[in-house]
């Protein structure tokens, strides 16, 4: 490649990411996953669109996709809270194992009889579609306020169930005799079980490191975070594990230990997130080819249908029966199970094993993906105000980023003030710190002060609270807790211990 053509090629990718950047401004206004805009751009560059990009490689768009979604996982990890998926976790293993389940059958089934494609080709599709996608969920919701058991149970669900649906799909997608069932079932337990062991082990390791190593610059933790993500993804596929759920878990673990720069972490994060979509979905959009769409249109539609109002929702009655969840919840699972760009990549591992009929599965899952996107996407909303699941009671939680003091051997919190913290209205005094720790500084509508113990704090201001190693957690827990509770955090049974009399 030549510096001119490599020139062309940056200001190619350069033009479609402010593209695609201000796609992202539409999507939030209009309520749809922002998905579709870019799979639409993909469409423009690529065969019968403006530019006529002729790409046909699907092996690099399975390892690029594969990538992607390392990237994605682990965004989504680090900005999983513990607190709100904890109560949540059984019922998301079920939903992601036993639900997967009940909709490979259904899906399948109905993709046989009233589609016509044989066993192997249903299956596939069956096993492809019973993904859901983290990203395309949270982008049509993240404006309506549930309850954490229902967020925490779709985000933990769409986190989990990449892992068994991918070993589905080459389980099918192989040449050879599909194994016995409690065989497939065996091999399935055992790479999640040794993801889960890989993920939580790396995880763990990485966040012992990185509270115990000062590295020199602000901005190498960041990469280092990303890179422990990484490492769990490749240390649980090398040890014949699921690398998606060890890389999801050792996100999990590592954005809820309280590292330094914590917000500064996940931002990183979420901005890879955002370029790994983009570049995802637009490599999807260029290996369709629309016009051989048109053909397996009523076929998605029909396969989609069957999914959407009985294969999700048959799944979640079973796999939630346990639990005694209200129906208003399992209704609105129901319906957020959206498919995203897993399914997309999911379906060229049948197209790299050289399935016969590879190409229809692809067009029929790309058909299936768009339409039933477009259709629950906007509703979703709608659907939860409908069945009165918007939870507003809950007060904003604080940002707190920690930056280590090595010599000084303690920290520096920087806590910034949502609207809607009950912090708001309480004097300095009454936060009630630990001793050794206290707020030296209040930044409010740009100007910068020192408090008294009677400045009353605000929604919007940031304060800089210095602790010592010692005390550096409880202050922590005590400003969420105010956070939280407001001056009765005491009495709501939220106050942290104050160390003070």
């Amino acid at each position: 490649m030549t510096v001119h053509q490599l020139n062309e090629l940056l200001l190619i990718c350069s033009l479609v990411l402010l593209v695609a950047v201000a796609a992202v401004r539409i999507s939030s206004r209009s309520g749809l996953p922002s998905l579709l805009l870019y799979l639409g751009i993909g469409i423009a560059m690529g065969q019968d669109g403006l530019l006529d990009v002729h790409f046909d490689d699907a092996e690099l768009t399975q390892v690029i996709g594969y990538g992607a979604l390392v990237v994605i996982l682990a965004e989504g990890g680090l900005a999983t809270k513990w607190k709100e998926i904890k109560p949540a976790l059984p019922a998301a293993a079920v939903l992601s194992t036993v639900g997967v389940a009940v909709s490979v059958g259904i899906t399948a089934a109905a993709a046989h009889y009233l589609v016509g494609l044989e066993w192997q080709q249903a299956l596939i599709i069956g096993a492809v579609v019973s993904s859901t996608d983290a990203a395309a969920v949270f982008s049509v919701l993240r404006r309506v306020p549930l309850p954490s058991r229902v967020t925490g149970a779709l985000e933990a669900e769409s986190g989990f169930n990449d892992a068994p649906v991918v070993i589905l799909v080459v389980a099918f997608s192989s040449a050879g005799p599909i194994d016995e069932w409690y065989l497939l079932v065996g091999r399935i337990a055992l790479e999640l079980a040794i993801g889960a062991l890989v993920g939580l082990a790396t995880g763990w390791l990485g966040a012992f490191g990185l509270r115990r190593v000062a590295l020199p610059a602000s901005g190498l933790y960041p990469i280092a975070v990303m890179a422990i993500a990484v490492v769990a993804y490749a240390a649980g596929a090398m040890a014949h594990g699921s690398g998606f759920l060890a890389v999801y878990l050792a996100s999990m673990v590592l954005g809820n230990s309280k590292l330094p720069h914590a917000p500064a972490n996940r931002g990183f994060a979420e901005g890879l997130g955002w370029i790994a979509q983009i570049g995802m979905f637009v490599l999807l959009g260029l290996l369709v080819t629309p016009h051989e769409l048109l053909r397996d249109f009523w076929p998605a539609v029909v396969v989609g249908l069957m999914l959407t109002v009985l294969a999700r929702p048959v799944g979640v009655l079973v796999s939630l029966m346990p639990f005694r969840i209200p129906w208003q919840e399992q209704v609105l699972m129901s319906w957020a199970g959206l498919r995203g760009a897993v399914p997309i990549i999911f379906a060229t591992i049948p197209m790299v094993s050289g399935v016969e009929g590879n190409d229809r599965i692809f067009n029929i899952v790309f058909v299936l993906v768009v339409v039933y996107t477009l259709v629950q996407g906007p509703t979703l909303p709608w659907l939860a105000r409908a069945l009165h699941l918007g939870d507003s009671s809950e007060a904003a939680d604080l940002g707190v980023e920690s930056a280590p003091l090595e010599r000084l051997r303690g920290h520096l919190l920087s806590v910034a003030i949502p609207d809607g913290s009950k912090m708001h209205g309480v004097e300095v005094a009454e936060l009630r710190l630990p001793s050794g720790s206290a707020v030296t500084l209040v930044v409010r509508d740009g100007t910068s002060f020192v408090p008294l113990p009677t400045t009353v704090l605000r929604h919007g201001d940031e304060l800089l609270v210095v602790a010592t190693d010692p005390v550096r957690d409880a202050a922590e827990r005590r400003l969420r807790a105010v956070g939280q509770g407001g001056k009765l955090a005491d009495w709501l049974g939220t106050g942290g211990r104050s160390g003070r009399s």
